[in-house]
């Protein structure tokens, strides 16, 4: 899976690059782990934000952290620092041997989405790799989104109100994709 810091849009839909933010990378690995996620991408091209991922990680996986709390190192070790979905994408490439398919999220119901079922179906019975893309601030580019293979569907609540968290949503999705069926 891949966490996407750019491209992304701000709320007035422009293109940027947003921050890295700690939370984020403490909590989707936690969650990544808990449900076998190979690798936890996180993708900036801002090389600030390169250094801050790298010194958190390190903290927990290297430093004073890790003989703290082995377990938050466990999961931050899923973590892998790239510059672009292309690297990602080149990256799994080259250990898979083959392509992966990259499946987006949205939070908004505008494009041919997979069911969260079609997809933990697909997954179920399909080997080759798949890259689950989240998007950062107010979400992925739409050029990202329509060059994905396919678009998942939003994550809906019981009112109008649908703007979750990137942690909050992902920990939802994977559970959805990935937890034991009850």
């Amino acid at each position: 899976m891949a966490l996407t810091h750019y491209p992304v849009v701000n709320k007035n839909g422009e293109k940027i690059a947003s921050a890295v933010t700690n939370l984020d990378l403490h909590d989707i690995s936690r969650s990544a782990r808990t449900y076998g996620i190979k690798t936890f991408f996180v993708v900036t091209p801002l090389c600030d934000q390169k250094k801050l991922i790298t010194k958190i990680v390190s903290h927990w996986t290297k430093g004073v952290g890790l003989k703290y709390n082995p377990a938050r190192a466990e999961a931050l070790n899923l973590i892998s620092i790239k510059n672009s979905l292309e690297d990602v994408v080149e990256h799994i490439k080259n250990d898979c041997l083959c392509y992966p398919k990259t499946v987006v999220t949205c939070a908004k119901n505008k494009y041919n989405n997979i069911s969260m079922v079609r997809f933990r179906n697909i997954l179920e019975e399909d080997s080759n790799p798949y890259l689950l893309v989240f998007g950062t601030a107010w979400g992925l580019s739409d050029e990202l989104i329509s060059n994905a293979d396919y678009v998942l569907e939003p994550i809906r609540g019981n009112t109008e109100y649908n703007h979750l968290s990137v942690r909050s949503a992902s920990a939802i999705i994977f559970d959805r994709l990935l937890g034991l069926k009850t």
